[in-house]
């Protein structure tokens, strides 16, 4: 198969599968009544006029987008399209007082009397696909009570923080004082579960299990030894009098005690504020799984099992895990603190990232700058506001954006937060609910959003719109379908159950029968409707398109609206419309595309005539009679001489009686008007005519230029505006090129003898100095010269001077 086709073919499965994935939602739902309509999407309604169908239409085509059934001919009036709504039911304004105001006046408030966020209650009415926002303001409150818990780790490697800690209840108290008036501090300790292997259940271990140390108490899971107070003294107290125990593990079984303290909130006497969980330790942590180690293998019920403020089923419940903690403190609105060592904070930082609303502080090694840490990780947790919600049901989503400080706005699941917010601040909240589809249970459905670490929250009563407001108005059993065999309900029938067609005329059983397939058939042929519907009671159904502006129609679904020939890849060129699959073109256009335009004005050329007169205009375009010419309007030709050369000779012969024509002008030159110009400023110019001018200048056999201007008048007259006189190059003046030439070869010759001498003079010094340098150089030899011989010669006796010698 050709490649080509191939390739034809997987680009057009590729565009129906993309149309119809984004087809016109309203269609592909394919509706049977109004209720089902309006839920499949926020642009679909549904018509209600009893005489608005056409032959060959479904009930389904009643579901249309509105624009597309006001087209169609439904009146706006009869289009059922019921709206969401939204409704404000409880809007106190947020809290607008300070500190410094409720101490003048000596009236403090009470919590419940502070209001941060706003509204507190919200209806909203929801339709399928149509979402209903609500604006939520949060603005911090100043002087809010707080609750604070601390929990500690009494294991042995923690005794000298505990020396530190007895004092901190007042310290903590005078700290607090600037931020709230309000306050209240308890204290909490843990160790470990009691089982081996993470203590020894030796009974002298038990009773002590640290080695050599006479002040160390017995292991115990977690204990709550202070409830909430605003009595400092008495934290001083209690804290002093407690003990450090150990155990064998490093890990330590705080989990247990989180759980506890969080959900335990009687015993802990948890007020509705603001609650901090200081939780202070220098080792890691047991979580989910690791109670197996000591034959635990019972998940952590999540609830409080305190007797004599004593955590007693540690050895039945496994550790929790650390979603289960998440919920949990989520739920009780808990903002936790992790006051840890720094060989720690790693760790703790990881599990600071899966707790909302969670800060980590490094502690020093006994636990001396713990107040700082608090105080440092309370304004950072309160300086930041996260909205969380309730579980919503499947076909119900959430959408946030954020109006923070300064201007900023987040979107996405950054929309739920701000940061850097101060005492006093104000921030905004744009909330989204957009329903996908009515619930099974058509009661309403209740979402609560909060800030998380605060006990505010809105309430949002959702109501689903499912049904049409003509729904109220049926008739069951009415006459009209087909005496009594359905409900008529906004302009159609809904049928009962073992009944079709758009009167319920037929039983669901005989649809298929030989007989009624028989009508449906156009010329006796095999296709039923054309394959482009089905046949119901013996009458075609067409079937609907993803595009609500293609339509199958006709007796027999032969006919459509999108099946025409096209151009420009437009239906009917764009100027037609598609009836039973042929143009009906609109004025002034014709073809089968109606893509031949009727109108000549594109065809006038600046002449004023249609295609120069060289042509006829076929579909607004130019076609020349003579194949020479070319162009829109049939203006140029290629091979055809210039208006000037083609006047030229008729020019030159007539104005200078000269040239190739001077012998034939009289005959051959007799088809223009010639009129004598003396300067060429009484040329005409493009602005003193309103017909076209050529300027020419052409070269006469005397190699002189001419000059003329050829036009045609409105009236078809040729004129040629002549210069009366040519141009012609003057000859060259001998005397000056001659002694030119002679000067310039004088010139060049005293050049070249001064550069000459010039080089002689430089390479005579050059050498010059060499010797020069030669002889300053030269070293003479001194010595005898070897060959010379003195004339002198000179002997000596042998025996002179000898004693006794003879003589």
């Amino acid at each position: 198969m050709d490649l080509k086709l191939i390739f034809i073919a997987f680009i057009g499965l590729f565009y129906c599968c993309n149309s119809q994935k984004e087809g016109n939602e309203c269609i592909n739902k394919n509706a049977k009544h109004c209720g089902e309509c309006i839920q499949a999407g926020a642009k679909c309604g549904w018509c209600t006029d009893p005489d608005f169908l056409k032959q060959g239409e479904t009930v389904s085509s009643r579901c249309d987008e509105l624009q597309s059934l006001i087209k169609r001919g439904c009146n706006e009036t009869l289009i059922e399209n019921p709206l969401g709504k939204r409704t404000i039911l409880k809007n106190n304004p947020v809290t607008d007082r300070s500190k410094a105001k409720a101490e003048t006046e000596n009236q403090k408030l009470k919590p419940e009397e502070i209001t941060q966020v706003q509204p507190q209650k919200v209806s909203l009415t929801l339709r399928s696909g149509e979402p209903q926002s609500f604006e939520l303001k949060f603005k911090r409150a100043e002087d809010y009570p707080i609750d604070l818990y601390y929990l500690m780790d009494l294991s042995y490697s923690m005794k000298d923080d505990l020396e530190n800690v007895k004092n901190l209840g007042t310290s903590l108290m005078n700290e607090m004082s600037k931020i709230t008036s309000d306050f209240k501090i308890g204290f909490g300790s843990f160790v470990e579960k009691t089982v081996m292997p993470y203590i020894s259940t030796t009974p002298a271990k038990l009773l002590n299990p640290c080695t050599g140390d006479q002040n160390c108490t017995s292991p115990f899971s977690y204990k709550n030894v202070l409830p909430l107070t605003n009595n400092g003294a008495t934290f001083n107290t209690l804290v002093g009098e407690q003990q450090i125990s150990g155990n064998l593990d490093s890990p330590e079984g705080g989990f247990d005690a989180i759980m506890q303290v969080a959900v335990c909130g009687e015993q802990i006497g948890w007020r509705n504020v603001t609650r901090l969980l200081v939780f202070s330790t220098d080792a890691g942590f047991h979580f989910a799984g690791d109670g197996k180690l000591g034959g635990i293998v019972l998940p952590n019920d999540g609830k409080c099992h305190l007797e004599n403020n004593i955590y007693t089923m540690s050895h039945y419940y496994d550790y929790p895990s650390i979603a289960h903690l998440v919920q949990k403190l989520s739920d009780n609105n808990i903002q936790t603190i992790f006051a840890v060592t720094e060989e720690f904070q790693p760790v703790y930082q990881e599990l600071k990232n899966l707790i909302p609303k969670s800060a980590v502080g490094t502690l020093s090694a006994n636990s001396s700058n713990v107040i700082n840490l608090i105080i440092d990780a309370y304004n950072a947790l309160s300086s930041e506001v996260i909205l969380e919600n309730t579980k919503v049901s499947n076909n119900v989503t959430i959408e946030y954006t954020s109006r923070c400080k300064n201007g900023v706005i987040n979107k996405g699941e950054n929309g739920r937060k701000c940061s850097n917010i101060s005492i006093g601040d104000e921030v905004h909240f744009n909330i989204s609910i957009t329903s996908k589809g009515c619930p099974n249970n058509t009661s309403p459905e209740i979402i609560k959003i909060k800030p998380l670490g605060f006990t505010e929250e809105v309430e949002i009563i959702l109501h689903f719109i499912c049904e049409c407001d003509c729904h109220s108005e049926a008739v069951n059993n009415s006459q009209v379908c087909s005496n009594g065999n359905g409900t008529y309900e906004c302009g159609a029938c809904r049928c009962k159950e073992g009944r079709v067609g758009r009167e319920c005329e037929c039983s669901s059983n005989e649809v298929s029968t030989e007989d009624m397939d028989r009508t449906c058939r156009k010329d006796n042929g095999t296709d039923i409707c054309s394959n482009n519907g089905e046949c119901v009671c013996g009458t075609c159904e067409c079937k609907a398109r993803e595009n609500p502006e293609e339509r199958y129609s006709g007796q027999f679904c032969e006919c459509d609206n999108f099946n025409c020939d096209r151009s420009g890849n437009k239906l009917c060129g764009g100027h037609g419309r598609c009836e039973c699959r042929k143009c009906i073109c609109d004025p002034m256009w014709n073809g089968t595309a109606c893509d031949c335009s009727l109108d000549e004005s594109t065809c006038l050329a600046s002449n004023k005539q249609i295609c120069n007169g060289r042509g006829r205009c076929e579909c607004g375009v130019c076609k020349c009679d003579d194949l020479k010419f070319q162009g829109p309007k049939c203006e140029t030709c290629p091979t055809c001489p210039s208006a000037c050369a083609e006047h030229k000779d008729c020019v030159e012969c007539r104005m200078f009686l000269t040239g190739v024509k001077k012998d034939v002008c009289e005959e051959e030159c007799n088809y223009f008007t010639m009129r004598k110009v003396d300067t060429k400023d009484k040329f005409p110019q493009p602005t003193d005519k309103s017909y076209p001018l050529t300027h020419c200048k052409e070269k006469d056999a005397n190699d002189c230029w001419i000059y003329y201007v050829y036009t045609v008048t409105n009236s078809s007259e040729k004129v040629v505006y002549v210069l009366d006189k040519p141009d012609c190059p003057k000859g060259p003046d001998l005397i000056p090129i001659v002694a030119g030439v002679v000067a310039g070869i004088v010139l060049i010759g005293l050049a070249l003898l001064l550069i000459w001498k010039l080089l002689m003079i430089i390479h005579d010094r050059r050498e010059f100095a060499k010797f020069e340098k030669e002889k300053m150089n030269a070293k003479w030899d001194t010595q005898e010269n070897p060959i010379y011989k003195s004339p002198i010669n000179q002997f000596q006796n042998p025996n002179y001077g000898r004693k006794g010698a003879v003589l």
